[in-house]
Formats: structure tokens, C-alpha cells, sequence
């Protein structure tokens, strides 16, 4: 498992640190006083995204996790964490997201929960096994499914959750805020009416993922899929490519979905076994080129060739 920060046990620079934090509970903050922008600190990139769209120049928007970091399983330092205290405005993914979360002391007042409208229909994950890529070390996928957005139904719900969370610091600025939440509503509107289209067509073909992370995209459009744990960087194992074969049997996908461009030797070997490969990138962290909305848009382009 990834190292994670456990507050509380970091000896007296912690203990100045959380003083720091209850100091900012009782004060308002400074920028927030004068109108300047508000700091909104976010714990993965779409929720920047959601808040930028909304927020417009109002907001300033603080995401610290590096680029080469899974923000689901990334543990910041004691210095980036005042950073999240300091802020006017702290935006969780919820769904277990972002684990460092429950061992921080945050300042109550300024979490928002954008998942908390469908709490209720969050997914259990059953299977855990442990695994590692990136820099951090070993995590495992435990517990609950947590790329929410990707059911773009409920990324209209977290982004509504942003909205009333600006709108209760400037209500003088309500309408820019409504404004903003509306022109991204259309977009993940679309996005949702094409991905049902595409499920409907699609009628449950079998279809292999690379990682766990495509559950709720899976339910929402009724995708048949059937995950695994490959890293689009790294070929895959002996034991792993047996595992395949043997999923093969009952699940007889001829299609692959991706977190990002797989190795090449994965995707010729895949082929072989007469299996395409597709990138559906999560967009969990700042892309290289474009945005949010031009990442989505490609996603639904790669699945929408599955139609043809």
C-alpha cells in the first residue's frame, strides 16, 4: 500500500500545523474579505475543471498534485496541506477519494462533498487485489468505486455541488456561477445522451479494461465490462496474459479499453488474441494537451467506433 500521511503522528510540526488550522476556522480569510478571488483547493483535476468553469475569474484554483501522480492515492506533504487549510474553499471527490483526506485535519466549514447527493448509489468494490504503478508504490482498488464522474449524470451532480458551495461565499456573484454551471451542464449533457446512444447499440458486447476504474461508466450506459489490473505503461506479466485467456472463455471481448496509450508490445500481443485496444482516459489528473471536456470528447469518439 502507498504511504499515506497520518496526522497526528508527525510530531510537534504537525501539532503547529493543525494549531494553524484551527486559528483558520474562526477567521475569515483575507482574499475572500477584500473579493479577490477565492482559493478553491480540489483533490483531483475534474473537480478543477468543474470549479474553473463555474468560477470563471472569480475563483483561483489550487490542484498540487504533480503530473506524474495518481490524485486518488498521491500523499501531499505537510506544506501542501496547510495549502488546503489556507484555502476558502476545499472540494472532495468523495466515494473514498483522495485518501490522505481522512488522516488531515481539515477546517469543517470549508469541505464540500460534491459526491453527496448519490452517496446512496455509490459501488461496493468486492475484489481487492494489490497492485503498483507510478512513483508512489503498491495500492489496491478497495472499498468504493471512486471515478464518479464518468457517469456524466453525476458529474452534473458534483458540479451543481460546486455551484451552491460559490454561490454561499459571493451570493453577489450567483448569476456568473449559474451562468457558468449551465454552459457545462449542456456539455455533460451531451456527453451522456451520445454515451446511451452508444451503450444501447453496443447490447452488452463483452468488452475487457485494463484497471477498475470504468464501474460507473459501466452501469450508467450498461457497458458489459470486464476488469483487469494492466498498466498501460508496463507489458504485462506471464500469469497476466494467462488470466486474460482464461476470461476469454466466458467474457469473449474483442475490444480493450485503456487508461492511456498502451505499450506497444501489449496492444500487437492483444491483437494476436484478437483483441483492439481503446484509450477511455479517466482524466483524473491535468492532461498534457487540452482539457476535461476535450478528453471527454474524445473518449466517446473512441467507444463510438466500437459502433461501427
Amino acid at each position: 500500500m502507498r504511504s499515506i500521511v497520518r496526522v497526528g503522528l508527525l510530531g510537534l510540526g504537525m501539532a503547529m500545523l493543525l494549531a494553524g488550522c484551527g486559528d483558520g476556522v474562526e477567521k475569515s480569510n483575507d482574499k475572500q474579505d477584500s473579493k479577490g478571488p477565492l482559493t478553491v483547493a480540489v483533490v483531483n483535476y475534474p473537480l478543477a475543471y468543474f470549479a474553473e468553469r463555474i468560477g470563471g475569474d472569480q475563483v483561483e484554483v489550487v490542484f498540487p498534485t504533480p503530473a506524474d501522480e495518481d490524485p486518488a492515492f498521491w500523499s501531499p506533504s505537510l506544506e501542501t496541506i496547510a495549502r488546503y487549510q489556507q484555502a476558502d474553499l476545499i472540494l472532495l471527490n468523495g466515494a473514498s477519494y483522495a485518501k490522505w483526506v481522512p488522516k488531515a485535519t481539515l477546517p469543517r466549514r470549508k469541505l464540500v462533498d460534491t459526491s453527496g447527493a448519490f452517496a446512496d448509489r455509490f459501488i461496493t468494490i468486492e475484489h481487492v487485489v494489490t497492485h503498483a504503478h507510478g512513483p508512489g508504490g503498491d495500492h489496491a482498488h478497495a472499498g468504493t468505486a471512486f471515478t464518479t464522474w464518468l457517469d456524466f449524470s453525476q458529474a452534473i451532480l458534483q458540479a451543481d455541488a460546486i455551484r451552491e458551495a460559490l454561490v454561499g461565499l459571493r451570493p453577489e456573484q450567483e448569476t456568473l456561477f449559474q451562468e457558468g454551471f449551465a454552459a457545462l451542464e449542456k456539455e455533460l449533457l451531451d456527453l451522456d445522451r451520445e454515451l446511451v446512444a452508444i451503450g444501447k447499440h453496443m447490447d452488452g458486447q463483452p468488452l475487457l479494461a485494463s484497471h477498475p476504474v470504468y464501474q460507473y461508466l459501466a452501469r450508467r450506459y450498461g457497458l458489459n465490462v470486464h476488469s483487469v489490473m494492466w498498466e498501460p505503461e508496463s507489458v504485462p506479466s506471464a500469469s497476466q496474459w494467462h488470466e486474460v485467456a482464461q476470461i476469454q472463455v466466458e467474457h469473449p471481448a474483442r475490444w480493450m479499453i485503456w487508461e492511456g496509450t498502451p505499450a506497444e508490445e501489449s496492444a500487437h500481443r492483444l491483437e494476436g488474441m484478437g483483441v483492439s485496444s481503446l484509450v477511455f482516459a479517466p482524466c483524473m489528473n491535468r492532461p498534457e494537451n487540452g482539457d476535461f471536456l476535450s478528453v471527454m470528447l474524445a473518449n466517446v469518439a473512441a467507444l463510438e467506433a466500437l459502433c461501427r
